[in-house]
């Protein structure tokens, strides 16, 4: 998701999530941001490589924390200049990121270096051989249309279960698939009920419960670990941001003017939970314990893993927030427009199971 400026007033606009703006193909042969100003860059992404923080963010900046949040660095190698949305690691030294013009990343040493494992032109590509192994008429000519544009299409979500299962999606209905740590590729669209090419933004896993969740309502499940999908009637039309799923088995959707949602029969049916913030909500995550939720109103919900009852701390005066993890210190880190902020152990109140 790109988070420059005009990407924030898109979404306010529009009701999107800053997904979208104009990185030129061009950033794929360029290189990231490298310099004193990449510490300040807008970040949209953080996740735990063991002890280690790894924040992602615009113009391929992905920056480094060994003392908890309290000082940053830069990764020293990232190919690609291009914004990045997402990352994960699964343990402390392999991680994949993805981002603007279709990439994805990966990286063998906790996120140090960093190598092209996919991009925007090779997944339309897989698209149009899928296409046209299934001899579906109608999905070649948007697979046709999506290879004409080039690399223009964001990946904003993925999930890994290990070093070799990954599932990748994003703007236009996106989809891609590993079995090998990113090595190869396979094209998902076609497995998905989304004949309309909705962004999918958010994805959540617990086993071999898969869910989706995307624009205008979208919200899809595989019950088979991705082999077979259906569509679920959601709790409402508007577009969902965030996804998680809770110890418990719990699904959670957060999305527009602070909506949130939670499903304790894995999608069929759904409550609404009380947000004491009406801003949409761009992050979910459960780290050290708690749920943590970050919105675009810069600021940090805390909840217990039970009933959820939402603690505010402002984080950013004001200024939007993507995503929100602990640290090893049981610190929380939260990146967004204002790049990390770090909220000591001891200014945290005890959540409320």
């Amino acid at each position: 998701m790109n988070k420059m400026l005009y990407g924030w007033l898109l979404a306010a606009c529009c009701g999107l999530p800053p997904a979208f703006a104009g990185d030129s193909v061009d950033v794929l042969a360029q290189p990231a941001l490298h310099g004193p100003q990449a510490l300040r860059a807008v970040l949209q992404d953080v996740a735990r490589a063991d002890a280690r923080l790894v924040a992602v963010g615009e113009r391929g900046v992905v920056l480094l924390s060994d003392d908890n949040g309290a000082t940053w660095r830069q990764a020293t190698a990232v190919p690609v200049g291009v914004s990045l949305t997402a990352v994960q690691f699964i343990d402390a030294r392999n991680g994949w990121a993805v981002g603007h013009a279709g990439v994805v990343l990966h990286s063998q040493d906790g996120g140090e270096h960093w190598s092209v494992q996919l991009d925007g032109k090779r997944a339309a590509a897989l698209e149009v051989q899928a296409a046209e192994a299934a001899s579906d008429e109608r999905r070649l000519a948007a697979a046709q249309r999506l290879l004409a544009d080039g690399a223009d299409k964001p990946l904003l979500a993925l999930n890994f279960t290990d070093a070799r299962n990954g599932l990748v999606v994003g703007a236009y209905g996106v989809a891609m698939r590993t079995a090998d740590g990113g090595r190869s590729w396979q094209s998902e669209i076609g497995r998905l009920p989304n004949g309309r090419g909705l962004h999918l933004y958010a994805l959540a896993r617990q086993g071999n419960q898969v869910y989706i969740a995307g624009e205008q309502g979208l919200l899809l499940r595989s019950r088979d670990g991705g082999e077979h999908y259906e569509a679920l009637h959601g709790p409402y039309d508007g577009s969902y941001f965030a996804a998680t799923v809770l110890p418990d088995g719990r699904l959670l959707l957060g999305g527009l003017r602070g909506s949130l949602f939670a499903s304790d029969d894995g999608g069929d049916s759904f409550q609404a939970l009380a947000n004491p913030i009406p801003a949409s909500i761009n992050g979910l995550r459960v780290a050290g314990g708690q749920l943590l939720l970050a919105n675009q109103a810069g600021m940090l919900l805390r909840s217990g893993l039970g009933a959820f009852v939402a603690q505010p701390v402002a984080v950013s005066d004001g200024l939007p927030l993507t995503a929100a993890t602990t640290a090893a210190d049981g610190s929380i880190v939260a990146v967004g427009m204002a790049g990390a902020r770090r909220l000591e152990p001891s200014s945290l109140s005890t959540t409320t199971d």
